[in-house]
Parts: structure tokens; sequence; C-alpha cells
């Protein structure tokens, strides 16, 4: 494969990903493979967002990052709040996501400058580029953060309108039609598809998926191993077609571990002895968004501290709600750490054994991917779908149970035990390890289905 300082670059991309981590994290990556097959890449972001892109993508990769002024004065958006990651609420998403079509004239202006364009890969949220898109004339390519299955799913019950009787429970189990085999509850979606009395959060929901329908494809993390029957169902019948090229966080070799114990930072020194100790290891984070309350984080603590397991939990914020005395109770086995880790490393350690996940499709990759399973716990959006796959499709994880909208800490110590210790466990354990092999095939260089996949995108797109 060639290197940058080889390449003539007489291909060019936009890459415009969504102002999250967790949505741009996954463009970078791609942004890397197509850098390695010499196609040129200018990537759109925001002031505030532009310290983290620049410093994701090395001086070496070569690509062109165009800033776009965040919009002023929105509306319900705090002053300076440039991310979801930074939204003091994310019942304030809606309003965020449409404030980002303020962006579309500057978007153009800058457009107007760049060498020819082969192809656009912008965010599902960035439903207005698809605009701008068709007014210079390159397609545009969507990109979720979701696998195949959510979007499958997702789809055939809003299209059947499965969720909308309004004598259903939400609780009650309703089966898939075009996939027979899966039952769903409304539980298992968010308000957007349930209920459409919620004018910003439909009419955005709404513009968001017919533009999604009317681009060129989809860009989607994940591979066809992964999810045979679905990338088919949706290539057959819903389209535009679905371009899986994933799992996109292998497009980065992991950091080097060598580095002696001082350098390292004090979790990793913590994971080190965790192995030398052979105690295995739950890794526990809910991402960035999630909400949880007090007496939910008092029920994990305590749920965690009664498992006996060895447990690696990242906070948001480390506060009180922990109860006094926690943190000393379990030092010998547990660690509490509120800074920002690296999530992919603490997967790849040879000491975990488990992740207690709140189940973003990013995590749920970078999970499999590692060969860690786990226990799925939804929090929001279409996390409820993903712990379905994980758990009763792919099997490679359990599910953490809800009593009234809470997960007690009976509950959760009885499942985290059986997790690390049980017979249910070694069998996901063993699933899970299956689909890594198979993962890192797929990324496999020039013989790999979702490396053959993106050759075939730009052969498609770039080279008629």
């Amino acid at each position: 494969m060639a290197t940058n300082a080889s390449c003539d670059f007489q291909h060019h991309v936009i890459l415009f990903p969504f102002m999250s981590k967790g949505h741009a994290i996954p463009i970078l990556h791609l942004a890397r493979l197509l850098l390695r097959r010499c196609i040129a890449v200018t990537i759109f972001t925001t002031p505030a967002n532009y310290p983290f892109i620049a410093k994701s993508l090395t001086a070496t990769t070569a690509a062109r990052i165009i800033v776009l002024q965040f919009p002023h004065n929105v509306r319900g958006i705090p002053c300076g709040v440039e991310s979801t990651d930074k939204l003091p609420s994310m019942s304030l998403f809606p309003s965020f996501a449409l404030a980002t079509k303020l962006l579309q004239p500057e978007f153009e202006r800058a457009v107007e400058t760049l060498h020819h364009v082969n192809f656009m890969v912008s965010d599902g949220f960035l439903w207005w580029t698809l605009e701008s898109a068709k007014k210079f004339g390159f397609p545009r390519l969507v990109f979720y953060g979701m696998c195949n299955y959510s979007i499958c799913v997702s789809r055939a019950v809003r299209e059947d309108g499965l969720l909308f009787d309004p004598q259903s429970l939400a609780e009650e189990m309703i089966t898939v039609t075009r996939f027979p085999w899966i039952k769903v509850t409304r539980r298992d979606f968010e308000q957007p598809f349930a209920e459409a009395e919620q004018k910003a959060k439909f009419e955005f929901m709404k513009d968001t998926v017919a533009a999604s329908k009317s681009s060129y494809g989809y860009i989607v993390n994940s591979f066809y191993e992964l999810e045979t029957v679905f990338v088919d169902f949706f290539n057959l019948h819903s389209g535009p077609k679905a371009w899986c090229v994933g799992p996109l966080c292998l497009a980065e070799p992991l950091k080097s571990t060598d580095s002696s114990a001082h350098e390292k930072p004090t979790w990793f020194q913590w994971l080190d002895k965790k192995l030398e100790q052979k105690r295995s290891v739950l890794y526990v984070a809910f991402g960035t968004q999630a909400e949880i309350s007090p007496d939910q984080l008092r029920e994990i603590a305590i749920g965690l501290e009664n498992s006996k397991a060895n447990f690696f939990w990242v906070m948001r914020n480390k506060e009180s709600e922990l109860g006094d005395g926690f943190e000393e109770r379990i030092k010998d086995r547990g660690i509490v750490v509120s800074d920002w880790v690296d999530q992919r490393e603490i997967l790849e350690h040879q000491s975990v054994k488990g992740f207690l996940s709140h189940c973003g499709w990013n995590s749920v990759l970078e999970s499999i991917c590692a060969g860690v399973p786990i226990l799925a716990w939804p929090m929001m959006a279409e996390q409820p779908l993903n712990a379905r796959m994980v758990v009763e499709e792919i099997k490679v994880g359990l599910r953490v149970e809800t009593c009234g909208g809470l997960v007690k800490r009976e509950e959760l110590t009885k499942i985290v035990t059986e997790l690390m210790e049980g017979e249910r466990g070694k069998e996901v354990m063993k699933k899970v390890k299956e689909y890594a092999e198979q993962a890192r095939k797929a990324v496999e260089e020039g013989i790999g289905s979702s490396w053959r996949t993106l050759d075939m995108l730009i052969d498609e797109t770039c080279r008629k």
C-alpha cells in the first residue's frame, strides 16, 4: 500500500462527521483507509471540535481540515457548545442537530474552492448535506453509527407500523414481520419512532430518513460476516446500498505498550498488576452521553462490590454518589477512573474478560474485535436494538435486566458473576473470540470482505 509521500492524489473525498466524538472517531478511521489508497481527504468541522480532529489525525495522514463557524445564539443551546458531548442534557439534541443546517451556506462556499470531489461521506444527522452534494454534482454517502441489524429492524417496524397500536403495552413482545425470529417492544425505540407529537424530534428524524434514502449509499461500520442476513436483506430490499467497511477501529494499530511501567498511565499499570495476579477484570463504561441517576450509581457500586469481581469503572464525574468509603473498600480489586482513557486499549488488555456496556455501536464493535463478551445495558437511541443483536442474534453477551427502570444491585451482582465465572459466560466468550478472528480477516489488506468493499466503492465512484 502506498505511503502518502508517494501519492499523487488524483481522487478527492469530503468527510463531514457529526459534532460528537462517538460519530467522529469512525469517520477519522475511514480517512486513514482512504489516504492509504491515495485518495485525498478534506474533513469539515467546527472550531471547538478542531483540536480533537487534528490530534486524532497524525501529521503523516495529509488530510486537509476546514473549519466552519458554528452558529451562535441558537435558542436552547448554551453559548460555546459545539458538540453533543457538551450538551447539558440530551433533550437538547434535536435543537442542536437542527442548528447544524445554519452551517450550509459557509460549507457550500468552502466546497466551491475545492478541487474536484468524487464523493462525500457525511453523518446521517447532517441531512442537509445531501442538498449541497446535489448542487455540486457529487454523490453523498451516509454514515450512521449503527449496524445493519438496527437499521433494518428500525426501518421494518416503522414502515410496517408495528409500534403505533395505542393498545400495545410498553413491554409487550411484538414480532418483526420481516424478520419473524426477532421480537421487540416499544421500549426498544426512542419516541420519534413511537410517538410523533414531539414536533422537533419528529421533523428532524423525518428529514434525516428522507435524505438518507435519497443518498448514494450507506457507509456502515460493520463487516459482512457479522450480520450477513441483514446486509443481504438491506441491499436486496431496502436501499440505497450498504457498504460494510469495518470494523473501522482496526484501521489504526494499537499503541505500543512496551514502555517502562513509570511511563504508563496509572490505570494501565493497575491492569498490568491484575494480569500478573491472574485476575480477570470487568470493564465498566456507559459512554459520554448517558444520564445516570445518583440512585442508579449507588446500585451499580453496591452490585459490583458484592459481586467480588475485579472491575475497572470509567465515570464521567467521580462524585459522592458512590457512597462513603466505597473506593477504600474495593481498592484491592476495583478502580474508578474519571479521566479520559483509551477504551480500545483497555478492551485489548489481556486481563479484561468482560465489558458492562451501554451498547453504543462503537463500544460493541470494539469489544467484539478485542474478543471480550458484553453485559448489555442499553440506555438510549438504538442501543436497545444493539443489545438485542449482541444477546439474541450473535450471542456474544448477556442482558442486564431492569426492574421499574432501575437495575437493582442483586441483578447486577448475579449477572456479573455469571459472565465472569458461569457457564453462560464461557459460551459467549467462545462465540466472541470467533467473531474477533472474523473481524481481523474482514479488514485484511487486499482480501478481506471489508477491504474489498471499500475498493469496490472507490472503483464505482472514482475510477469510472
